[in-house]
């Protein structure tokens, strides 16, 4: 599906079930994929960042996957054709799209959860554990040292 961002960067969210309708008008050049079923993918040639994330958990190196996060935006705001999944494309997909709706001006967390439920999938971001990385992830960014 492609999301275009509160500030107007376009990111390209699903997952390899097909719950979340694949768009992907051109090729990525980028991709942040969040199940390591997406590294032998034969049909994904283009460059990318895998994040070892267990399903409905979160990672385990958190400041990795919010340096990811920071680059993704940072491709996509630039007009950089992005790409972001995990497997069934709701939960951790769902997270980090409510982490970058934060990256994108939504200072509050819920607030960014609520958008992406409302834009993305009614189901995204599926546990508490989820919702807390946001939480976290917008204090990361709202951190003097995040500047």
């Amino acid at each position: 599906m492609i999301v275009t961002l509160p500030d107007g960067a376009v990111v390209l969210a699903h997952g390899r079930l097909d719950l979340v309708p694949v768009e992907r008008p051109t090729p990525p050049v980028f991709a942040l994929y969040l199940d390591e079923r997406w590294r032998d993918d034969p049909d994904v040639t283009w460059p990318r960042t895998m994040v070892d994330w267990p399903d409905f958990g979160v990672p385990a190196d958190e400041a990795a996957l919010f340096a990811a996060i920071e680059a993704l935006h940072d491709r996509a705001r630039a007009g950089d054709t992005v790409e972001l999944a995990c497997y069934g494309g709701i939960g951790r997909t769902g997270t980090v799209l409510s982490c970058l709706v934060v990256a994108a001006g939504v200072a509050d967390p819920d607030d960014a959860v609520a958008w992406v439920r409302a834009r993305y999938h009614q189901s995204a971001v599926e546990t508490t554990e989820q919702e807390q990385l946001v939480a976290r992830f917008a204090a990361h960014r709202a951190a003097p040292s995040a500047e």
